[in-house]
């Protein structure tokens, strides 16, 4: 059985909640009760699909590891192993400030992974996660600008990595080498976010909305919309979406689905907007419910989980994209929480601050704290499932 993944930036988190504690050395604790499936498969959170920060000059979202759960850390006050039940800590080969933006794994070899962030930091494994070694890329360091490595995606031994200032590599063999392929100068936005969909083919998006595709291997790109969101909003803001006129141009988060759907919520938490392959432009949406959001993302069922500022987690009622939801109760302590990630239809784990970690397996009506970080002196900020 496939295990979601936990872990904690060590910085500023793509919500905009500053972090609770100082800047330390990111490090990760690994479960001890690790048992490797014989295949997995590499999804986006939802996002799967939060993985980011979409806010230029934000640093900070958070990765995951291997193929069980997997928390890091962004201060040095650690509560010692043992105490965490089934967590043990994975030390990382980087330098303090660096910040860890998401993580891939090979699907044919569960085993192989890469971890990337800022500074230009790529990291490998090919024990599961259990430890890590720095790569470099050659076409990567030709140049004097300090890449930070936004996104990674595999599709079979096809990979790509997306990064700011605008970067594009692509590797057929696993990883094993990495190919540096052109970008136009005149792309809308940063890229922070890229999907493998196939042999040679790929999703790519910005923060200002641009979502392209590729079929040859990312050398000809075709866009999937029509206008970036601030021009949609421009047309729409007299349609009675509330605070559209204040947006700024980029996302707070997105979220994508194994179907292809997309949320994402505005840099205000103000409104929030969703896309369907096949749309022309993106739709916005009138937030249901009083507080800012947080973020947003699919469940496992093809619903959707949106949480709001303050630790209020909102359920919609059905599938699909919908503005209905309703308040589901839950033990944050008074904490907010961050990030939802569905193991299964009925599975799932949240995560926030101050250490909130909380687990429901009947689809979400009701959620149990799991007491595991209480000791770590962190926020735990994204939920990864493979």
């Amino acid at each position: 059985m496939v295990s979601p993944k936990l872990l904690i930036d060590s910085s500023n988190p793509t919500t905009l909640l500053n972090s609770l504690f100082t800047h330390r050395q990111p490090t990760f604790l690994h479960s001890r009760n690790f048992q490797q499936p014989s295949r997995t498969l590499n999804t986006i959170r939802a996002s799967a699909l939060n993985r980011r920060d979409f806010i230029a000059d934000t640093a900070a979202t958070a990765a995951a590891l291997s193929l069980s759960p997997v928390i890091g850390l962004n201060s040095s006050s650690v509560a010692r192993a043992d105490t965490l039940s089934e967590w043990e800590r994975v030390y990382l080969p980087i330098d303090p400030g660096v910040v860890l933006l998401d993580i891939a794994f090979v699907p044919d070899d569960p085993s192989h992974g890469f971890l990337l962030g800022t500074r230009q930091t790529l990291l490998e494994t090919k024990d599961g996660g259990s430890t890590w070694v720095s790569r470099s890329i050659s076409s990567a360091e030709d140049e004097d600008f300090n890449y930070r490595f936004n996104a990674i995606s595999f599709k079979g031994k096809e990979g790509w990595i997306v990064g700011k200032p605008a970067i594009l590599l692509h590797t057929s063999d696993a990883g094993d080498s990495w190919e540096r392929i052109p970008l136009s100068a005149e792309l809308p936005g940063d890229m922070v976010y890229i999907k493998a969909t196939g042999e040679k083919s790929a999703e790519m998006v910005t923060d200002e909305g641009a979502i392209y595709v590729t079929a040859n291997r990312g050398y000809n790109w075709k866009a999937a919309v029509q206008e970036t969101v601030s021009a949609t909003l421009n047309r729409t803001v007299s349609s009675g979406i509330s605070g559209a006129s204040y947006y700024t141009g980029t996302f707070n988060t997105v979220n994508r689905s194994p179907e292809g759907n997309y949320v994402a919520v505005s840099s205000r938490g103000n409104f929030y907007l969703t896309w369907e392959p096949g749309q022309p432009y993106w739709q916005p949406h009138n937030r249901a419910v009083a507080r800012r959001i947080q973020n947003m993302g699919w469940r496992a069922d093809g619903g959707l989980w949106l949480l709001v500022r303050g630790g209020g987690l909102y359920l919609s009622k059905g599938t699909g994209i919908t503005e209905e939801f309703e308040e589901i109760p839950v033990q944050s302590r008074g904490f907010g929480i961050l990030d939802v990630g569905y193991r299964s239809k009925e599975e799932a784990w949240a995560a926030g601050g101050s250490g909130v970690l909380l687990k429901t397996t009947n689809s979400g009506k009701s959620w149990s704290r799991d007491k595991a970080a209480d000791n770590i002196a962190a926020n735990l900020y994204s939920v990864y499932k493979r």
